[in-house]
């Protein structure tokens, strides 16, 4: 029994089924649904909480047209008909991992449509059981190959009918910057909100048409270096921005599986910073 509950709360928690179906299942394996909310509640709590009570959510894997060719990603949405504001949620650089699966229902449990996309696709895939080797595929990636990629994704969920046509984007680490590289080679983005990021060349910050929330580790020198000249830019061209330094805590702060980098108070606080931009910035739902 204990093996069985083990593997259906490690397949919710990698996304390979819905919290619908986990509850169904978990209900047979405890005896009542009852039992089984104890166990859900578990699960909730390694996963993170969504910011609505009782957001049901619809999640699994999709295909989108890339410029490499079909990109697999990872869909979260309320369950219902609405349609929601979509914000596209990039890894970092060991793949598409369950953390950022999770982080993506996360982000539809606030209200929106979430999408993660894998920009291992074209070397087949984040590998599910080495995470050291999706790093290392992700230094063959091509960069200008995968910058396309996920402005792709912009663009697919533009039209999404699940999506209000409003799109914001962010990304943790490597996903960071390539958070920054979607603001500037997708016009249309409506938002970016990247977390500890390389930053762009300074003369291709004028093609912003989005606004920036960046967050930064307070200890994270690599990182932190570029936040000056980035800063001028933007100010000299204008763009609506929002910097914000966490003193205290480390590059992937947001990690939470990570215990040599989690920050629970810089977490917490960045989330909802970010949150209530995109709110402010792609609206409600419809």
């Amino acid at each position: 029994m204990k093996r069985k509950i083990n593997q259906l709360v490690s397949d919710y928690n990698r996304g390979r089924i819905g919290r619908r179906e986990f509850t169904k299942k978990m209900a047979v394996l405890a005896g009542a649904t009852t039992a089984s909310a104890g166990i859900i509640s578990l699960a909730g709590s390694c996963t993170g909480k969504s910011g609505r009570e009782n957001t049901e959510l619809e999640n699994g894997f999709i295909t989108y047209p890339g410029h490499t060719g079909d990109v697999r990603a990872y869909l979260s949405v309320p369950d219902g008909k609405k349609k929601y504001p979509a914000v596209i949620i990039i890894h970092e650089n060991r793949g598409l991992v369950p953390h950022i699966m999770d982080v993506n229902r996360r982000m539809a449990g606030e209200g929106f449509l979430a999408l993660a996309p894998d920009a291992l696709s074209p070397l087949g895939g984040t590998p599910e059981d080495d995470p050291d080797r999706g790093r290392t595929l992700i230094g063959q990636l091509d960069r200008e190959d995968t910058v396309k990629d996920f402005v792709a994704a912009v663009k697919y969920l533009k039209t999404h009918p699940r999506s209000t046509g409003k799109v914001g984007c962010t990304g943790f680490c490597w996903g960071g910057g390539m958070t920054n590289q979607v603001a500037v080679n997708a016009p249309d983005l409506d938002a970016a909100a990247p977390y500890y990021g390389a930053q762009p060349d300074p003369a291709e910050v004028p093609k912003i048409k989005a606004p920036v929330m960046a967050h930064y580790a307070g200890d994270d020198a690599r990182i932190n270096a570029g936040i000056e000249a980035f800063e001028e830019a933007l100010k000299k061209a204008g763009i609506e921005y929002q910097i914000f330094i966490y003193e205290g805590a480390k590059h992937a702060f947001n990690n939470d599986s990570n215990p040599d980098r989690y920050h629970p108070e810089a977490a917490r606080l960045a989330w909802e910073r970010t949150v209530q931009f995109f709110k402010e910035k792609l609206g409600e739902e419809k």
